[in-house]
């Protein structure tokens, strides 16, 4: 019989505004401080806020003007070159506790452990291997942390998002038994890990409302197929979780690779802006996926891009709109391109953006949001060299050098070391973006 697994989850509590805290010498439990770049408007979102803030009722992820007014509080700039880089600090300390094949880093703050095969070594159970590795993360960088104990990667999971948080000492604990009796009748369902506000609405239209209800219902057969109906394979995922059940182990998650791979660049823009401007935008960002591109020395077979509209009240109530393109669909529009040949081309994807930017830039349409996208991307060397009346392959060589002297001139000097002519223009705002990660300050 397999031995029991045990899998611990560590959450860096307010990770960002807890650096921000340590930083400045402050205990990040006790400080108030939002991380949030005041150069944009009051409406900007702040990045994360202290437990502190938490405990007062201010949510994360909320913007400036939703602070109360009275309310007194450091304000940190967002600095996520810092917040990386202590990331990776953390990810050594778990290094000195457990093997990189028993990590995965779900996000910059979040990581996954399966500590089954160290309890031996270390003499101890998972709660007490749990906490020595937590206490490790506080007395080498004093950013706090909460954590999820769990039989399997859901449990664990659950353990953290629904159970830890809320605890004193910052740790949950679950098994498939007491999941049971501990949260089938926790409510509301968006809380649970993989259940968004959409799928407990559909939940709820069928009765039901928390886990125990959904487990019941997978045992009938008319609500189980009613279930198949409404969310296809993916019913199969809900009712496991809902009796505790995951299949998936870290063996599992270290021998995933995914079928199709993709390069894409998005922003939201402090003002909508209009089509010319707009196409100056995407071709900014275009051009630093051609970059990207033959960096990684890999094609793409098609080109994408989106943008959504700036809408007034009136319109965000007017019912969706779909034109004859196919691509206005009230909020937004999209368009895209399949290359005759994979490319990495930088003259052919841009091309292939100047060409279908009309059939998304609608007259008197603001965009608010672009974003671009490379789809079937693949190494240069396993597509081969497909022969083409049109395609001029010295030229083609001699665009790909150029490109990856750009790039050995960026990494050296940094981003803005070459720019383009067109990224001097007012309008243009690739030389912010080049000093930010994430569309956010990188910081020093």
């Amino acid at each position: 019989m397999a031995a029991q697994r045990h899998y611990l989850v560590i959450d860096l509590k307010s990770f960002y505004a807890s650096v921000e805290c340590v930083d400045r010498g402050l205990d990040p439990m006790t400080t108030k401080l939002v991380v949030a770049d005041l150069t944009r408007t009051d409406k900007t979102i702040c990045l994360a806020v202290s437990p502190a803030m938490k405990a007062l009722g201010v949510r994360n992820r909320c913007r400036i003007f939703e602070i109360p007014a009275g309310m007194t509080y450091i304000t940190a700039a967002p600095r996520m070159q810092r917040y990386i880089d202590v990331s990776a600090q953390i990810y050594g300390i778990y290094l000195q506790w457990v093997a990189k094949e028993d990590i995965h880093v779900y996000s910059i703050d979040e990581v996954f452990i399966d500590i089954t095969g160290y309890l031996s070594l270390y003499q101890c159970t998972p709660r007490e291997l749990g906490e020595r590795i937590r206490k490790s993360v506080v007395r080498q960088t004093g950013i706090p942390a909460s954590c999820g104990l769990g039989t399997n990667l859901y449990l664990a999971k659950i353990a953290l998002d629904i159970m830890a948080k809320h605890r004193a000492d910052f740790f949950g604990e679950l098994d498939e038994q007491s999941y049971k009796i501990e949260l089938w009748n926790h409510r509301p369902l968006a809380d649970f890990w993989r259940i968004g506000s959409g799928i407990s609405h559909r939940l709820a239209k069928m009765g039901i409302t928390c886990m125990g209800e959904l487990a019941l219902a997978s045992q009938d057969p008319n609500q189980h197929e009613a279930l198949y109906q409404e969310f296809g394979i993916d019913a199969e995922i809900l009712v496991d979780h809902a009796w505790g059940i995951e299949t998936v182990g870290m063996p599992q998650i270290k021998a995933y690779r995914p079928q199709g791979h993709s390069l894409s660049n998005g922003q939201v823009l402090a003002e909508g802006v209009d089509g010319r401007t707009g196409l100056i935008l995407a071709k900014e960002m275009t051009e630093r996926l051609t970059l990207d591109l033959v960096e990684c020395q890999e094609v793409a077979h098609s080109f994408l891009v989106w943008v959504g509209f700036e809408l007034n009240d009136e319109e965000r109530r007017a019912v969706r709109h779909v034109t004859s393109r196919g691509a206005v669909i009230g909020y937004g529009a999209h368009a895209g391109k399949t290359f005759v040949t994979p490319t990495d081309s930088r003259r052919n994807i841009v091309d292939a953006l100047v060409e279908v930017w009309p059939q998304i830039a609608i007259a008197k349409r603001r965009i608010k949001r672009i974003g671009v996208e490379l789809g079937g991307v693949e190494p240069a060397q396993s597509t081969g060299q497909q022969l083409s009346l049109f395609t001029n392959r010295a030229v083609e060589e001699r665009e790909r050098c150029r490109q990856k002297t750009i790039n050995s001139i960026k990494q050296k000097y940094g981003k803005n070391a070459m720019l383009k002519a067109m990224d001097l223009l007012p309008e243009a705002n690739a030389r912010e973006r080049n000093m930010q990660i994430g569309g956010h300050r990188a910081g020093l």
